[in-house]
């Protein structure tokens, strides 16, 4: 009986780490992408907003984020980049889906 306990442990430990891995890679592919954005606003007194768009939306590509990170949004106002984009992000669980709306956003004044 207690070999059966150990492998039945074993088996929930297992499947919470499969489950959680595909969890943990949305939030990580998110704070990426937001730290990009965070960078693109450091340097943005240099860069126009199209190369800025660009830039990002290509980086949300090579992660293979969703159609959505690809529409970034920029701001300027007197010496201040406000950069946004919103995007949808599924996760699939045993019994349960739930769409995730994830507004990644930066600003800076240079």
């Amino acid at each position: 009986m207690g070999q059966v306990g150990c492998l039945l442990v074993l088996l929930v430990l297992a499947a919470i780490g499969y489950f959680g891995l595909g969890v943990g890679q949305v939030y990580w592919n998110y704070f990426q992408y937001r730290d990009r954005m965070q960078q693109e606003a450091r340097f943005a007194g240099s860069r126009t907003d199209g190369v800025i768009k660009r830039r990002i939306a290509m980086f949300a590509d090579s992660l293979g984020l969703p159609e959505g990170a690809r529409h970034v949004r920029v701001r300027r106002a007197s010496q201040h980049i406000y950069i946004w984009a919103e995007y949808y992000e599924l996760i699939e669980l045993p019994f349960l889906s739930k769409e995730l709306l994830l507004s990644p956003r930066a600003e800076w004044t240079y």
